[in-house]
């Protein structure tokens, strides 16, 4: 994560921060993720009950490429220099637009889209981050996270 002073972090409003690296979402991952929340849909985790829907295979769930966000934007998010933690703060909107198809590889984009001192040393961050599918035209979801940065 780059870090900047302060006083810096409302220049990058506005702007691309940067993409991700890929990442592909396989069979396993999708299990794993049915295993920890307990959703074993068979759109998720049935390859062959998969295949016959309209999207031929199986496809993660909306909220393991959501869950995804903290760790693809770990590299790319602007945070504030002096930082102790940083903290999800929530979601003020998110909207799937495609599923994520097993094996798909996938990256987030991220723009700081606002910067607000919620009191002294505490820092909301609100991005918009697009997650795109190689391949693909349109992205899997638009979210726009929230980050609470401690100075």
């Amino acid at each position: 994560m780059p870090y900047v002073p302060v006083a810096e972090l409302k220049d990058y409003v506005g702007k691309e921060l940067g993409r991700s690296a890929w990442l592909t979402i396989d069979q396993e991952r999708i299990n794993l993720f049915a295993e920890a929340t307990g959703d074993f849909q068979f759109i998720h985790v049935d390859p062959v009950k998969a295949a016959k829907t309209p999207f031929g295979t199986t496809i993660a769930h909306g909220f393991l490429t959501l869950s995804l966000i903290p760790k693809l934007m770990e590299d790319i998010l602007v945070l504030p220099e002096g930082l102790k933690m940083v903290v999800n703060y929530g979601l003020d909107s998110v909207r799937f637009i495609q599923p994520v198809k097993v094996d798909s590889k996938v990256r987030l984009k991220v723009e700081l889209t606002d910067v607000t001192e919620k009191k002294p040393g505490q820092w909301l961050l609100k991005a918009t981050a697009t997650l795109e599918i190689d391949g693909e035209e349109k992205p899997a979801y638009i979210a726009e996270p929230l980050s609470l940065c401690f100075v």
